[in-house]
């Protein structure tokens, strides 16, 4: 999909035919008709004593006449009681007693690493330097050095499966293997729109993301790299959820949960999800259930980092879930080139391993300006000469890299080193099937201008003796792809930080075996295995459990926002409490309580807050107690109701912190509570809805520790939802709209047969969350300012009893805890939302033919769902309904 547009208001919408055909697609999302329903115990129902919960449900569904459609059930009591099922009739599935509640299931897109390297083979017998420096990072080498390798802790991988033949993973699968079970869910040709066939062998071997994940927590030392997991002594259970191509949905997810649960697995981690926002979202909750019952559960934060703030990704927003952002590893794995006939340093390019090329090759730069903005994204001159016998070398930016690449491999060129813009991120790039690497700027630069001045100089690639590790000038800082929270419910997401930016990890046997990734899905597994030596040092009980979030925020580091002595911290909403230090969340003799501190907005704004300080040191121990404020985020762009992109701004706009006592004495063996009382940045435009944030810094002679906290300026509740502007189509294109059957807006009356794809759909978009969302249908003469103020105005949602007071003539659509929108045109990016009217209600009801309109409201975050001032509104223009007689 695409906008083209000749002037300012001549604009035409570009699509397939079934590019807005989302409610029966892979991009839609939410998986069509397809719900999850939440049972009660039903011991009230009057069930025989030989029939189980959910026949009892599906007894009274089908006196109902309800038709569904049962994929999954679950049943475990603890966590949930349930079934995935297809449904139509929600209205009266509502009514069936013992049903708790019902959600639509949605559609989860693969995991895919915001960066990509892979090693074809692993033949190199020299091993780069710093391979462990991620271990050093967060003082994982320390408790290796302390004997703590994981052992005993199982830890259950929710993701793509694993390679479990990788010699460094074990090589086979079951008892006495460093994988030790699990559960395939989906198989191999599952892509979300088709049938799962599960079985019980999780292997993966198309995918990879499942096996990068479990290197990075797991892989045994002695491999050529020098590389070992952080919990190499763990036992692994793998739980496929997605297939080789395609997406998965969170019904599935679910029941991967419960089923690592059931198997016993202590720590749980999941490198995957969507964009909710919510702690709410079924994910999320079902995730917050199993923490609550001793389980660890490791989440990625998200990748959406450039999409700015209120971001976080289900299930890592459930509340007793730990949600995991990333930083960029200290050093980079490279491989170096021999520069011959100039003398030059070697020069370092973005790979694990040596690229084939045996001969000392001449430089061809299609450009000889290293400030081209677009070097190569048109088609070269036909001057070009027979490039197979060169070594390309093109600049970054402008268009695709394999647009690039396709322009100059048209001429021969076969072997390709791309320097990267002066702004540019040192890290894996997508290139295709082509043998393309990156090289930096600087290195760039100076190869062109050898090349402009006639140089006889060749490039010779070593086979081997060549690896090296680049310091990364980001290394340590929070990873520009991280997302940002926090939830729309104010819950602190993400709650921590690992490494996650250039990471070397095993990969599939059939692919090369290693690669280096980036994304949060990389910071996961590696706190999930940080947890494990956590529990192999501290036990498995529940009291260990539970403090070990708290334990691992206060002892964790606190990230710059840049890496200059005198820059601000990064904000809490995207570093949680800093980056993790398993060595010192272990071994710390001062226990801190709780690890972080939820301040709210300013209308619903917490000012006081008690911290519990416990001395287990054999001695008396003074702490000192500071105030260190991290930079506040202007999350909301000025004058505009649209979110900042990322990197969000940051201005030293700070709370203050009243601190009682602001030093304390602690006897060995004892507690003691410390107030403070916080007061938020009174400089800054709560119309931006900045968050702040910063740390309680308790220090004593021997220890450092923190307890976070974060708040905001400003209304959740003010903050507008529905956007209603020509910002994101352009001039002359204000949303929502109404599509008519070819796609285009529609803008006066229509009438609509209703048949093949003669039908109207309603694109709209959000720029905040919403708990609530709903498109009902009213009549053609409704009119919203009959109802401004009307005092009551109830969206009823799932309860039997509520009517709403808007003169409706029936729901189309409601949608539960949605989250905001974000910048890219595309539904399945989340762009926009789309909803397709077919002529029928909600509840499957046919619609008489007649005049209509369709009424959008969104309730506002915190808001009443009985107050019209709480709710936003939105009518379409007049719909005409004109069904065709069916033929005999």
């Amino acid at each position: 999909m695409r906008w083209m547009c000749m002037g300012l208001l001549v604009c035409a919408w570009v699509v397939t035919v079934a590019g807005f055909e989302l409610d029966e697609g892979d991009d839609s999302k939410y998986v069509p008709n397809a719900y999850v329903v939440e049972m009660d115990s039903l011991s009230a129902l009057g069930r025989r004593s030989d029939e189980s919960v959910h026949d009892s449900i599906y007894r009274h569904m089908k006196r109902r006449g309800i038709l569904f459609d049962v994929k999954n059930e679950y049943d475990t009591p603890d966590i949930m009681i349930g079934a995935s099922m297809n449904l139509k009739d929600l209205e009266k599935v509502r009514t069936v007693p013992g049903v708790r509640h019902i959600q639509p299931v949605l559609r989860i897109r693969r995991p895919l690493p915001v960066h990509h390297t892979t090693i074809e083979s692993p033949n190199d017998p020299n091993v780069p330097k710093n391979a462990l420096s991620t271990h050093l990072m967060t003082g994982v080498d320390k408790a290796h050095a302390k004997g703590l390798f994981g052992e005993g802790i199982r830890i259950g991988i929710v993701d793509t499966g694993v390679d479990y033949t990788h010699p460094s993973l074990g090589g086979k699968l079951g008892k006495g293997h460093k994988v030790i079970g699990g559960h395939d869910f989906v198989g191999d040709h599952y892509n979300g729109t088709n049938d799962p066939t599960p079985d019980e062998d999780p292997l993966d071997q198309c995918s990879g993301h499942g096996t990068h994940s479990a290197g990075i927590i797991g892989a045994d030392p002695g491999n050529i790299f020098g590389i070992s997991g952080v919990a190499y002594k763990a036992s692994l259970g793998a739980y496929r959820v997605f297939g080789c191509n395609g997406s998965t949905s969170d019904a599935l997810i679910v029941g991967a949960l419960i089923r690592a649960y059931n198997d016993g697995m202590d720590v749980i981690t999941l490198s995957l999800g969507g964009v909710d926002g919510w702690t709410e979202g079924m994910g999320s909750v079902v995730a917050s259930r199993i923490a609550s019952h001793g389980r660890v559960v490791i989440v990625a934060a998200g990748n959406e980092g450039s999409v700015g703030s209120w971001y976080t990704s289900s299930p890592s927003n459930g509340v007793n879930t730990v949600s995991v952002g990333s930083v960029d590893n200290v050093v980079i794995p490279t491989q170096n080139i021999t520069v011959k006939g100039v003398e030059h340093n070697p020069i370092s390019y973005l790979q694990a391993l040596p690229l084939n090329v045996t001969d000392d090759l001449p430089i061809y730069a299609t450009s000889n300006d290293t400030t081209s903005k677009n070097d190569a994204c048109e088609p070269l001159p036909p001057s070009t000469p027979d490039l197979s016998s060169h070594i390309v070398v093109i600049r970054r930016g402008g268009c695709f890299f394999t647009q690039k690449l396709d322009n100059a491999a048209k001429f021969g060129a076969k072997t390709f080193l791309i320097y990267n813009t002066d702004d540019g991120e040192f890290s894996g790039i997508a290139v295709g099937n082509y043998t393309a690497v990156l090289i930096t700027a600087d290195d760039g630069k100076w190869l062109v201008n050898q090349y402009a001045a006639g140089a006889p100089l060749r490039l010779h690639f070593p086979a081997e003796g060549a690896p090296f590790n680049i310091p990364d000038p980001k290394g340590g800082l929070v990873s520009s792809f991280s997302s940002y929270g926090p939830t729309y419910d104010m819950y602190f997401k993400p709650a921590l930080v690992a490494p996650g930016g250039n990471i070397l990890s095993t990969y599939n046997t059939k692919n090369g075996s290693w690669a280096v990734r980036s994304g949060t899905s990389m910071a996961a597994p590696f706190v999930a295995g940080a947890s494990a030596l956590f529990l192999e040092a501290k036990g498995k009980s529940r009291e260990s459990v539970e403090r070990m979030r708290d334990l691992m925020q206060t002892t964790a580091v606190g990230v710059k926002s840049n890496v200059t002595e005198d820059s601000v911290y990064q904000t809490a909403s995207q570093q949680g409490a800093g980056l993790l230090q398993v060595d010192r969340a272990i071994w710390t003799k001062t226990i801190v309580r709780p690890g972080q501190l939820m301040l709210n907005d300013t209308v619903n704004f917490v000012s006081t807050h008690t911290i519990s300080i416990s001395n287990s040191y054999d001695h008396p121990v003074t702490y000192k107690l500071s105030h260190v404020p991290a930079g506040t985020a202007l999350t909301i762009q000025a004058n505009s109701s649209e979110p900042s992109k990322g990197p969000v701004p940051l201005v030293p706009a700070f709370a203050t912190a009243e601190i009682q006592p602001s030093e304390v004495t602690i006897r060995p063996g004892h507690s003691k509570d410390v107030t403070i009382k916080f007061a938020p940045p009174s400089n800054v435009n709560p119309k931006q809805l900045p968050v702040y944030s910063g740390f309680i810094r308790i220090a004593s002679p021997d220890e450092a520790l923190k307890v976070t906290y974060l708040g905001a300026v400003g209304s959740l509740r003010a903050e507008p939802i529905i956007d209603q502007t020509e910002q994101y189509f352009g001039p002359g294109i204000q949303l929502p709209i109404v599509l008519d059957a070819d796609a285009l807006p529609q803008f006066g009356e229509l009438n609509y047969t209703m048949d093949k794809h003669d039908y109207p759909s309603v694109a709209y978009r959000l720029t905040f969350g919403s708990p609530l969302v709903r498109l009902d249908l009213v009549d053609k003469d409704f009119a919203l300012q009959k109802h401004a103020k009307t005092k009551r105005s109830a969206m009823w949602f799932e309860d039997a009893g509520d009517k709403d007071t808007v003169p409706t003539l029936g729901p189309l659509d409601i949608l539960r805890y949605t989250p905001r929108n974000g910048y890219d045109a595309e539904p399945k990016l989340n762009g926009y939302n789309h909803y397709t009217f077919r002529g029928f209600f909600a509840n499957r009801t046919r619609v008489d033919n007649g005049q209509y309109r369709i009424l959008l409201r969104s309730l506002r975050v915190t808001g009443d769902r009985n107050s019209e001032a709480d709710t936003e509104s939105w009518l379409s223009p007049v719909i005409g309904v004109n069904h065709q007689p069916i033929p005999l």
